[in-house]
């Protein structure tokens, strides 16, 4: 698991930027649709990690 490449650990930086603006337009338009999407993403990344 910890043996990632670094194009991997860049991508998943470049989600985590990509995850964090989704929790603040979330937060900011306080919709049920996004929190659903969000929880599909952190549910794939947790499988993922």
């Amino acid at each position: 698991m910890k043996n990632r490449k670094p194009a991997i650990s860049k991508l998943v930086a470049s989600f985590d930027n990509e995850l964090r603006a989704i929790l603040m337009s979330d937060l900011r338009a306080k919709k049920g649709t996004r929190n659903v999407f969000m929880k599909a993403i952190w549910t794939e990344r947790l499988s993922v990690a």
